[in-house]
């Protein structure tokens, strides 16, 4: 980061940030030093990049659709910020698939959500094949791979969360 910020180590689920209170809380899990560098990368990548806004305000999508959309956008920030987290970021997903850290193992991909599918394309997408199954899926996808602000990112979460309400019914 490049703040002071607090770091916790709790028995929680996954790593996490808040932006507000600027804790990095990190999971007390025996996991490879590959993964807790990626896992701190990325929570340092909402540090530096997610807006400390209450953004509900503007958008109505559930906040799982924000965290897709936004965890894509700062882990691509934070790759292009410090070239040398290429490798980490890929290590660290090479290795949470291989332990099937996703419970994807007997899951048929293509019968997710675009939502979830968007999450494992985004985050473990050079391990997994990922569907999409026709343009509008490709142009959500490409429009979360584009987001350059947080605003961009708020924007992607309500397409996606749109047509994923509108495949539901």
């Amino acid at each position: 980061s490049e703040e002071d910020i607090i770091v916790e180590h709790k028995k929680v689920s996954t790593a996490s940030f808040n932006v507000q209170t600027r804790v990095l809380t990190l999971p007390m899990w025996k996991a490879s030093n590959t993964v807790v560098d990626l896992l701190i990368a990325h929570e340092c990548g909402h540090s530096i990049f997610t807006d400390n806004i209450d953004w509900t305000e503007t958008c109505k999508a559930p906040q799982q659709f924000v965290n897709v959309c936004e965890d894509a956008r700062i882990e691509k920030l934070m790759k292009r910020k410090f070239g040398g987290l290429r490798k980490t970021f890929y290590k660290g997903y090479n290795h949470l698939a291989q332990e099937d850290f996703f419970s994807i193992g007997d899951e048929d991909v293509g019968e997710m959500n675009l939502a979830d599918r968007a999450n494992l394309y985004f985050k473990i997408g050079n391990f997994v094949t990922v569907p999409f199954f026709n343009q509008e899926e490709s142009d959500i996808i490409k429009i979360i791979e584009d987001a350059e602000t947080f605003e961009d990112a708020i924007d992607a979460a309500k397409k996606l969360y749109r047509y994923c309400k509108d495949q539901h019914k």
